[in-house]
């Protein structure tokens, strides 16, 4: 499992230099975003297993119907049978189905237990579900709140957000949600006034924000980047426009945001711009010098 999580966080890299583009819907793509956590990659893993049940039974139910649509049509088989009970079709049929079954709900009882069975939270969060932006509250020693809403097209300049690529039209947001790497992230999901819901595909989180009800989920992030979701409940006529968008940074990026955030999230979220724009910089000349 680390293995295919590495290739998937060497994949994930590998679709932009910048952090920023780490991972985001792109043009006709029919599979999941890359996984940059370990649940999310498990989460692959069962998928491509089941396609290994699915496409035998779709392909052989397919080739049932065909057989009997040609065998017993009216013209080849005016006489119709009246064979009304048979052992062994019923035993196969009974069986086969059991063991498939089981097949199928073991690994996936094992991943609903790594799901449901997180490591200790380096860090406790807050998400509030409003209409139709997000909420978040840091459970640290500095208070830290602030709402999250979609980045008007208008304050691009303003907010230094002008990379589309980076930050996509309709999922790119004012403030992040920001989370250091490799940490574990106890996530609190609530709503304040309609169901929503708190989805984050490459992440394998989603979890529904219920008024008056406060539900946990997890993640723990394995690389830097920006990560895109969206509330994935319909809980409106504004419910296209509440996208989710967490940034994963380095421990020291994390702890000097959340210091300068406890007095200016705005002036902290720029700085921390501003840093990670420096740091791939940097990055880039290295890289052309040992060119």
């Amino acid at each position: 499992m680390t293995n295919k999580l590495s290739a998937g966080l060497a994949a994930l890299a590998s679709l932009g230099t910048s952090p920023a583009l780490a991972a985001q819907p792109v043009d006709w793509q029919m599979g999941f975003q890359p996984a940059a956590t370990d649940i999310m990659e498990q989460i692959r893993s069962f998928e491509n297993y089941t396609l290994w049940f699915i496409v035998p039974i779709t392909l052989f139910v397919l080739a049932l119907l065909v057989y009997a649509m040609v065998k017993f049509r009216a013209s080849a088989n005016p006489t119709p049978s009246k064979t009304s009970h048979n052992s062994l079709i019923e035993v196969i049929w009974t069986l086969g189905p059991v063991v498939i079954l089981l097949a199928l709900a073991i690994p996936s009882f094992n991943l609903l237990t790594a799901q449901y069975s997180p490591p200790e939270a380096d860090y406790t969060v807050k998400a509030t579900g409003y209409q139709w932006y997000w909420g978040y509250e840091y459970q640290t020693e500095n208070e830290v709140s602030f709402d999250s809403l979609m980045l008007q097209e208008a304050d691009r300049v303003a907010a230094g957000k002008e990379d589309v690529a980076a930050y996509p039209r309709l999922l790119a947001v004012d403030n992040e949600f920001v989370v250091p790497v490799g940490k574990t992230v106890r996530l609190l999901v609530t709503a304040a006034d309609v169901l929503h819901a708190f989805a984050m595909p490459a992440f394998g989180v989603k979890m529904d924000a219920v008024p008056g009800r406060l539900n946990e989920t997890w993640f723990k992030a394995e690389v830097e980047g920006m990560y895109y979701g969206q509330c994935s409940e319909l809980c409106g006529k504004d419910h296209a426009y509440m996208p989710i968008a967490i940034r994963v940074v380095s421990q020291e990026q994390f702890d000097a945001w959340l210091t300068a955030a406890a007095d200016d999230v705005e002036a902290a979220n720029r700085n921390l711009v501003a840093a990670i724009e420096a740091d791939a910089k940097s990055v880039d000349v290295a890289a052309n010098d040992q060119n």
